[in-house]
């Protein structure tokens, strides 16, 4: 897990998750956003959509995950990057590793519910798969509209 200077396309595409985080608010979501990007070019965006469609497992990573999966016409997404405004669960962690994703991007820590920080589960030398984790990114602007969800909820 590393956090060092980013450039402008790695922050290009985290700005572009976080507008699905906004829009995630919008529909009343836990605004999480996500990106999988092959070769710096778009492959899904998307952000949580568990209360739209009253799934478990619709976080906004395993939602653009199964886009990408469809676009590419395979669930191996071993070319693409992940770009996530939130920290992965265990779950979306464990779907990560899954699809052999080579590098995660997420923006602010999970210190709830987070896989790579709590578990070090995208480096975890007993499974068949490590994760390039790069944490930091545009962290503040992840943040905020967490805060403002929770916020809304407490009052």
């Amino acid at each position: 897990m590393t956090s060092r200077y980013f450039t402008p396309d790695e922050s290009h595409w985290m700005e572009l998750a976080i507008q699905h985080a906004w829009q995630a608010y919008e529909r009343g979501e836990v605004p999480v956003g996500a990106v999988i990007v092959q070769e710096n070019r778009l492959i899904a965006a998307d952000g949580n959509r568990r209360e739209e469609w009253n799934d478990p497992t619709a976080h906004a990573e395993i939602v653009v995950m199964r886009a990408a999966s469809q676009v590419l016409g395979s669930w191996r997404l071993a070319k693409c990057h992940l770009f996530v405004t939130l920290e992965p669960c265990l779950m979306c962690g464990g779907a990560i590793i899954g699809a052999r994703i080579p590098r995660l991007y997420y923006g602010c820590h999970d210190p709830a519910y987070g896989a790579v920080s709590l578990y070090q589960m995208c480096m975890d030398s007993r499974l068949n798969h490590a994760v390039d984790t790069r944490t930091g990114l545009m962290e503040a602007q992840c943040r905020e509209p967490l805060e403002r969800f929770f916020q809304q909820k407490r009052q």
